[in-house]
């Protein structure tokens, strides 16, 4: 099963190569138009990932996978010790939410499997992953026995979110570089939204699916609560794959 992963990325042409860093960063703080607009729209599921939490929680150990630049952690005041996994360390280095975070890990093997979270959470990541699979199965055995995956991705893979970010982002890139967008998002989304979902249901139990849209096929973003990790389908996919 998923002979496929790990994937390999579409490499970039030279001329999106210049500007990569520059516009990613941009776009994940939303300093133009259409990634401000997105940002207002992507509030929906940093609010889902984020209903969970409230004041009366003391402790809610958090693992954010895939953190970038630290833009979930207002959505988030009241969970607490929070760590994340971000390898890119430029995109959150300078973030004004740096010093709420306890540990930074570049990737999920670096975590102790003795290490337990309440809750692992993920917001527009998993869709950039190469190795989802070993990552979540991960995932699996870092939660307590009553904890929690919270996963928010774009709904790749589904017309409603070519239409949107063809007519917004795509379009202010183009007008921006006159280059095409799409290529962008074949670097960078790996796995669509099904694939997502089905390894989520291999590696766990229970998985609800919510999503913003008119249904799951013709949606925006969807959010996953995942609980009952299938402890055997993780080690044994973890053992397969080797160190």
């Amino acid at each position: 099963m998923f002979d496929n992963f790990p994937k390999s990325r579409l490499p970039l042409p030279l001329d999106y190569q210049s500007i990569y860093e520059k516009h990613y960063s941009e776009n994940r703080q939303g300093r133009t138009v259409a990634s401000s607009f997105s940002r207002k729209l992507e509030a929906w599921m940093h609010r889902r990932v984020a209903e969970d939490v409230n004041r009366s929680d003391r402790e809610t150990p958090t693992l954010e996978i895939g953190a970038g630049t630290l833009n979930h952690l207002p959505y988030e005041p009241y969970a607490k010790p929070y760590d994340i996994v971000e390898p890119w360390s430029y995109l959150f280095e300078k973030s004004p939410f740096l010093g709420r975070v306890r540990k930074v890990y570049s990737g999920v093997e670096e975590i102790p499997l003795d290490s337990k979270y309440k809750r692992i959470i993920s917001i527009a990541a998993f869709e950039h992953i190469l190795n989802l699979p070993e990552v979540v199965a991960r995932a699996g055995l870092l939660l307590d026995k009553y904890g929690q995956l919270r996963a928010a991705i774009p709904a790749e893979g589904t017309l409603l979110w070519k239409l949107g970010w063809k007519l917004t982002t795509g379009l202010e890139f183009r007008l921006r570089y006159a280059l095409d967008y799409g290529m962008l998002m074949k670097h960078e989304h790996v796995n669509t939204s099904a694939e997502i979902e089905q390894i989520l249901m291999f590696f766990f139990a229970n998985v609800q699916c919510r999503f913003l849209g008119l249904h799951r096929k013709l949606s925006v973003y969807q959010f996953f609560i995942c609980t009952s990790p299938n402890l055997d389908n993780c080690r044994s996919y973890l053992a397969q794959i080797g160190p």
